[in-house]
């Protein structure tokens, strides 16, 4: 069996790379791997975390690249590849416009299509945009989905999806965050975490396309609030989009009590996560990870695929409302109730086991 595995940022990567390792692992599987490398050195960096070497590097990463260029370079680039390979399957991973174009590519070609993560949903395609859309078409070409949790399970079946092909494995990035947890913390981020003696810390990532703009003002404005009460330390490694690089370091560079950092190789993130007393994130990832630390998100959206972890206590939607993040923050922050509540809330996205259960329905399926 011949599985070809397609993946093109950082979290698609760090997500991915558990099902590759288990992948490698089995008899009968001629495992290879090709990245869009939609995102160039994040994923670098997992990549050689995860000591993953990719069979096919498109490269098709390029300054301020529109969604429309980089959908079209990876059709370009890629067909020729599935062409000559001929692979049994094509496995991709989420809600990026890689996973989007490789799924329609494959299913162009009369390629069954595996989609890792499958069945989230807002129900509003334009939040978060372009990721709804985007895991909606791999939707409706995909011939096995692996839901992370009965919740997206059951999206897939109301939009009739037959039964059979949808399967609960839980989410592979849990699978890869106990890997990496177990590691030793750069230098420089044990550096950081030794200096911040009494304070708590407060980690940050915001950096989706529908934030940019005024509603990313409004979230650095709720930050330079919560730094003003001198007992946090704010840490924010700010993603290269120019869009957020520019409003990021001219509301918050010089603030007190707030770190801007590039962004972060995984390890380093993950060992943030691991000390942090509150996070706030516009991230999907972080959503799914942060719980398994018992660490409480205060998510930085009106709305979230991940409904789950709002109904299970680990998550909280704040939207980008300056006054209600800073009241949200502040009643963790100040209530130890309130924060224990969310801290000790359950990790509905799995204990992490996904990517065998991936690869065992994979090879059942083949049978």
């Amino acid at each position: 069996m011949k599985v070809l595995s397609i993946f093109g940022t950082r979290p698609e990567a760090i997500k991915m790379a558990p099902v590759v390792r288990e992948l490698a692992k089995r008899k009968g599987i001629e495992s290879r791997v090709c990245v869009t490398a939609q995102h160039r050195e994040m994923l670098d960096q997992v990549l050689s975390l995860f000591k993953i070497k990719p069979d096919i590097d498109l490269d098709l990463m390029r300054p301020n690249q529109s969604l429309a260029q980089i959908t079209a370079a990876v059709f370009t680039h890629l067909d020729p590849i599935l062409a000559k390979m001929k692979p049994d399957w094509v496995l991709v991973q989420g809600d990026t416009t890689t996973v989007m174009a490789a799924a329609l590519n494959a299913y162009y070609r009369q390629i069954k299509i595996g989609h890792v993560e499958a069945g989230l949903r807002t129900h509003n395609k334009w939040e978060p945009f372009p990721e709804e859309i985007n895991r909606r078409v791999a939707g409706v070409t995909a011939d096995l989905h692996f839901a992370p949790t009965k919740w997206s399970q059951q999206n897939l079946l109301k939009e009739g999806v037959a039964k059979e092909i949808v399967h609960v494995t839980g989410n592979p990035v849990i699978d890869a965050l106990m890997f990496v947890a177990e590691q030793k913390a750069p230098t420089r981020i044990a550096s950081l975490l030794s200096t911040l003696e009494s304070k708590r810390l407060v980690l940050v990532t915001a950096h989706r396309r529908e934030n940019h703009g005024k509603p990313l003002e409004h979230i650095c404005a709720a930050l330079k609030s919560i730094a003003a009460r001198g007992d946090v330390e704010i840490v924010y490694p700010v993603h290269l989009n120019p869009n957020v690089q520019e409003p990021v370091k001219r509301l918050l560079g010089d603030v007190p009590n707030i770190t801007l950092l590039p962004p972060l190789e995984y390890l380093s993130l993950v060992h943030l996560m691991k000390n942090a007393d509150l996070i706030l994130t516009d991230s999907g990832g972080i959503q799914e990870e942060a719980p398994a630390f018992g660490v409480p998100v205060l998510v930085l959206r009106d709305v979230t695929e991940r409904p789950e972890g709002v109904q299970a206590g680990t998550l909280k939607l704040v939207g980008t409302d300056e006054h209600k993040i800073v009241n949200e923050a502040s009643y963790l922050l100040n209530d130890s109730v309130a924060h224990a509540a969310m801290a000790q809330a359950v990790n509905p996205f799995g204990i992490g086991d996904a990517a065998k259960k991936i690869v065992d329905v994979l090879e059942g399926a083949t049978k």
